[in-house]
């Protein structure tokens, strides 16, 4: 089993359908010690991808993966444009430029170029209460999977909850929440709930 642009193409659109599904919940989420706006700027990205994805023409995956995230950091509304954008750009830096039909390294491969890109951006790990607490043990559990690239995602989706479970449990150290500490024990990050969500779209896709 490989996926060619058209698989891909309907991974995206999975996403997408999903994380516009949830922003009302990630907007509660966040409201409860961030800024309440994390489901709109979360509904924005999935719009845009919504929009572009059915536009999608020859370019290969790596190129188009790159365009999506320069046009996500465009969207306005605190930091998740630039995260995502970071994020879901990053997904092709791995790739081959002609790279059009993606096996299980391919997958792999996708997952360590995205937590590298987002390595440049921020210095957030596991326990940091972030996005992060998604990603990390995605990406760790894509690298240690075996089987297809669905195999794979399905893998890396599970990880992602887990993690966004876990973050429940951690005091924030980043952003507007973190001038709450011990008060944010309790409630997951919308950042890694919207990223758990994101990858389980993608698995989803398939």
């Amino acid at each position: 089993m490989t996926l060619d642009r058209a698989a891909v193409a309907a991974m995206l659109t999975s996403a997408a359908t999903l994380l516009a599904d949830n922003a009302d919940r990630l907007s509660e989420i966040d409201s409860r010690f961030g800024d309440g706006d994390h489901g709109i700027t979360i509904n924005k990205i999935a719009k845009l991808l919504l929009e572009r994805v059915p536009q999608w023409g020859d370019e290969s995956i790596q190129d188009f993966l790159d365009d999506l995230g320069t046009a996500i950091m465009e969207v306005k509304g605190g930091s998740a444009g630039p995260l995502y954008g970071t994020m879901i750009g990053g997904l092709g830096v791995e790739l081959e430029p002609d790279e059009n039909e993606l096996d299980a390294d391919a997958v792999k491969r996708m997952f360590t170029g995205c937590l590298s890109e987002m390595e440049d951006i921020t210095t957030a790990k596991v326990g940091d209460k972030t996005m992060m607490d998604a990603l990390i043990p995605a990406v760790e559990a894509a690298q240690a999977a075996e089987g297809s690239p669905r195999d794979i995602l399905l893998a890396a989706a599970q990880a992602a909850e887990a993690g966004a479970k876990a973050s429940e449990q951690f005091v924030s150290k980043f952003g507007r929440a973190r001038s709450y500490k011990e008060q944010t024990i309790g409630t997951p990050d919308a950042g890694a709930v919207s990223t758990s969500l994101f990858i389980r779209g993608l698995a989803q896709g398939l």
